[in-house]
């Protein structure tokens, strides 16, 4: 099975079973516990496409859980999957919840896709016993997945992998709240804060009447630009006032498009930093404003490979605004494990606008 790694890394080859559940932590950005993952194999069935993990459902929803993950894999570009459980105790009947297994391979079955190698572990971590549900002879302890060649790839790239799905989570959660209502009523107050004298100051040939499209854009990519100044002197978060203006100036198309841009090439020192950036502007912009951030996030992440950043994101984008298209198309390309380099041509969208990043780090 070949695996798939951040762009810029070799590809990977991973053959036996306690290679692919040692690997689990590095190919989601976490460990996975309580859980079910499914490895979606693309055609011919020997590289990885989608890969998606879930609860491992009660008894009563079995069936349902099952359908309802393997949809996820219909289409032209699966064969089948590999399915890891994480959780519970053996018997003396084999690895425990072999009943969802079942119902994987029968919902499998019913569309014309294979059930490849349906594995368990206790958990993913060094010494932790694994088996194999088809076979009682196949099973073990496993390595330590940090001795794995996923992990020296990802590694290497940069990635983070984090204890849990909930240390993800709070990664995207509000700094302060109370920021966010404060900064909320006031861009209530001022639906446009780069063009009001409360919030900014404009040229002063235009004081007094309508700014021009072009001065606004270049106001806003000046806050944009001032993001990331703040970021690399290590100023700390951004003042009510300087989050109300970044609110605006995502706002505006041509320069949420020059954003995106600064997420290639991949792996950058500019792309990594934006990454930051915008990770950051998560935490300190309310809703609907922090759609733009998460949008922008969530490109960047799923540019490099780390879905599950990735996912909570365009989720945090969708929820605080579900009407914004780039969340839908972006949450469109998570939820089909589109792979990440079919992605790159959004950023090509960036025209006529200059953030003054270019070559910076």
């Amino acid at each position: 099975m070949t695996t798939s790694t951040p762009p810029g890394t070799d590809r990977i080859t991973l053959r036996a079973p306690d290679q692919i559940i040692a690997a689990l932590p590095y190919l989601l950005g976490f460990h996975p516990a309580d859980s079910v993952v499914l490895l979606g194999h693309r055609i011919p069935g020997t590289s990885v496409g989608l890969i998606l993990r879930a609860d491992l459902p009660p008894r009563e929803l079995l069936a349902e859980q099952a359908d309802s993950l393997v949809s996820r894999f219909l289409g032209e570009e699966h064969a089948g999957v590999t399915a890891v459980v994480i959780g519970g105790t053996p018997d003396d009947d084999g690895p425990p919840h072999a009943d969802f297994v079942t119902e994987l391979a029968r919902a499998l079955d019913d569309h014309g896709l294979r059930l490849f190698h349906p594995l368990w572990t206790a958990r993913t971590a060094a010494g932790a016993p694994w088996a194999c549900y088809q076979d009682p002879d196949c099973g073990g302890v496993l390595p330590d997945p940090q001795g794995t060649v996923v992990a020296a790839a990802t590694t290497r790239a940069g990635f983070v992998v984090y204890r849990d799905r909930e240390e993800v989570a709070a990664l995207l959660r509000p700094r302060s709240p109370r920021a966010l209502v404060r900064r909320a009523a006031l861009l209530a107050r001022s639906p446009a804060p780069l063009c009001d004298p409360e919030i900014t100051t404009a040229p002063p040939e235009h004081a007094g009447r309508q700014m021009p499209h072009r001065v606004l854009l270049d106001l806003a990519a000046a806050e944009v630009r001032s993001a990331f100044f703040r970021h690399r002197a290590r100023l700390g978060p951004p003042s009510d006032r300087q989050a109300v203006r970044l609110a605006h100036a995502l706002s505006l198309k041509p320069i949420r498009d020059a954003c995106l841009a600064t997420a290639l090439p991949v792996g950058s020192p500019l792309a990594r930093e934006a990454e930051q950036v915008w990770l950051s502007l998560v935490q300190e912009l309310p809703a609907p404003h922090q759609a733009e951030a998460a949008c922008l996030l969530t490109y960047a992440t799923l540019l490099r490979g780390e879905g599950a950043l990735a996912g909570m994101a365009v989720a945090t984008a969708l929820e605080a605004d579900p009407s914004s298209l780039l969340a839908r198309l972006l949450h469109a390309s998570w939820n089909t494990g589109i792979a990440p380099e079919r992605l790159g041509g959004l950023a090509s969208l960036a025209t006529g606008v200059d953030l003054g990043l270019a070559g910076e780090s």
